[in-house]
C-alpha cells in the first residue's frame, strides 16, 4: 500500500540526542549525552505515600476525565509559586507539549521566530514542524545580547524564545542587568517573550534571579516543569500566559489530548502540597553541584590546550569548545567505540552551526566514571588536534 505522507511530516527529523541515547543504553557506555535528571533525586517514598492518599481520598476522580486547564489545586500551587492569577495557568503533558502548543497557536509558515545561539534542540524541533523562519539572536558566554534586538532583526517576529536559567545546552545564566535590558527592549519593540525555565531552581548555591515573567507579566509566556524537581516520568509541565493566549492554548490542547492525565496531576500535588519542594530541591542542588565540580576537576586534569569550557553555576550541563576546524560529530564516532558518549553542538543551532562545540551532561554519572570518561575524551581530542595541525598529513 502507498502511504501519502504530508509535506509537514516529510520534514520531520529525529532528535540527535534521542538517537545517541540508543547507544548509551549499553551499560558499559559512560554517557555524558542525555539530559536526564539523576534517579537519586526522585522522592520515591514521598510519592508512595501520595499515591495512597490519592486512592484513599478520591480514586474515581484520579481516574476520570478532567478539565483541560488542569487539576485546580495543582494550578493554584503553581499560581502561588509565581504570584500570578490561577486563570493564567495551564497544566501540560510535559513542557515539550507546551512548546508544541505555543507553536500551533503562534506560528504560521514563514513566521519569523527569534531564538538564542545556540538554543534548546527540543524547541527547535517543535517549532520547525510549523515552518517558521528562524532568526538567530547573537549572544556570548552569559546569554543572548539584548542590544542585538533591532527593529530590523525583530520585524514581524511572533516571539523570542529564551532560557534565562542554566540554559540547555550551554548551562549559562542570564545576568540580572541583561534580564532587565531584554524585557525593556522587548517592550520597546513589541516582541513577545517565551521564557522556558526548567532549571531555574537548580542553582548550586540556592540563589535565584527574577524571572522575565515577574518583570513583565503581560509580555511574557512562562514555561515550567516538574521533571527536574520531581520526576520526568510524571510528564508534567505548565504554561503561564496572558488570558487571550491562555484561551487559545487550551483550545489547542483540547485538540491534542483533552487534558493531562488526572492521576499524575493529583499525585504530584499530593507529593508537594505540604512543602516537600522546600526541603527536596536543596538536596538536588547539593548533588548536582558536587557532580559538576567533579567534572570540572576532571576536565582541568585531562583536557589538552585549546579546549575550553564554561563553569556553570547551576543546572545539568557544561558547554565545551574545541579548536576551530574540528568537528565534534566526527569525533563522537571514535568516542562511542571507546564507550563514551556526548552530544555534538551543531544540532542546537538554528543556523550557521558551530561544529567544534559539544554538550556534556554530568548528573547521572558517578565521579569515578566521570574521571574515566573525561580522560578518554581528553585523549581523543588531543589526537584530533594533532591530526588537524598544519603539516600533520606530511608527518
Amino acid at each position: 500500500m502507498h502511504w501519502a505522507i504530508s509535506r509537514r511530516a516529510q520534514q520531520l527529523t529525529s532528535s540527535a540526542i534521542r538517537e545517541i541515547l540508543k547507544v548509551t543504553e549499553r551499560p558499559e557506555v559512560i554517557s555524558f549525552a542525555g539530559g536526564l535528571p539523576s534517579p537519586a533525586t526522585f522522592p520515591v517514598a514521598a510519592m508512595e505515600q501520595a499515591v495512597a492518599r490519592v486512592f484513599a481520598d478520591n480514586p474515581q476522580g484520579a481516574m476520570q476525565y478532567a478539565a483541560t486547564e488542569g487539576y485546580l489545586p495543582l494550578r493554584e500551587f503553581v499560581a502561588r509559586r509565581h504570584n500570578v492569577d490561577v486563570e493564567r495557568v495551564l497544566i501540560t503533558t510535559g513542557s515539550q507539549q507546551a512548546l508544541d502548543l505555543l507553536a500551533k497557536v503562534l506560528i504560521d509558515p514563514g513566521s519569523p521566530v527569534l531564538v538564542e545561539t545556540p538554543s534548546y534542540l527540543g524547541a527547535l524541533q517543535a517549532f520547525s514542524l510549523f515552518e517558521p523562519e528562524f532568526v538567530s539572536v547573537p549572544g556570548d558566554d552569559k546569554s543572548l545580547l539584548p542590544e542585538a534586538l533591532t527593529p530590523e532583526l525583530t520585524a514581524n517576529a511572533r516571539f523570542l524564545y529564551a532560557l534565562p536559567n542554566f540554559q540547555n545546552p550551554t548551562g549559562r545564566r542570564m545576568p540580572l542587568e541583561r534580564r532587565q535590558a531584554l524585557v525593556a527592549r522587548a517592550k520597546e519593540l513589541g516582541v513577545l517573550l517565551v521564557e522556558d525555565d526548567p532549571y531555574g531552581e537548580l542553582s548550586y548555591t540556592g540563589d535565584q534571579l527574577p524571572s522575565l515573567l515577574s518583570m513583565n507579566p503581560d509580555g511574557v509566556i512562562y514555561m515550567g516543569s516538574f521533571s527536574k524537581v520531581l520526576a520526568p516520568g510524571l510528564r508534567l509541565g505548565y504554561v503561564i500566559a496572558p488570558p487571550e493566549l491562555h484561551f487559545k492554548l487550551c483550545q489547542a490542547k483540547q485538540a491534542s489530548d483533552l487534558h493531562t492525565p488526572s492521576f499524575t496531576q493529583r499525585l504530584a500535588y499530593e507529593t508537594i502540597r505540604d512543602g516537600l519542594l522546600d526541603t527536596h530541591i536543596p538536596t538536588i542542588r547539593q548533588l548536582y553541584g558536587s557532580q559538576c565540580q567533579a567534572m570540572l576537576d576532571s576536565l582541568q586534569r585531562h583536557m589538552p590546550a585549546g579546549v575550553t569550557w564554561n563553569r556553570p553555576e547551576g543546572g545539568m550541563f557544561i558547554w565545551m569548545e574545541l579548536p576551530e576546524g574540528l568537528d565534534s560529530m566526527a569525533i563522537l564516532e571514535q568516542a562511542v567505540k571507546r564507550n563514551v558518549a556526548y552530544v555534538p553542538g551543531a544540532p542546537f543551532y538554528a543556523s550557521n552551526p558551530r561544529r567544534n562545540t559539544l554538550r556534556l551532561a554530568f548528573v547521572t554519572v558517578a565521579p569515578d566514571r566521570i574521571e574515566q570518561g573525561v580522560a578518554i575524551l581528553g585523549e581523543l581530542f588531543r589526537e584530533a588536534i594533532a591530526a588537524h595541525a598544519p603539516g600533520a598529513k606530511a608527518a
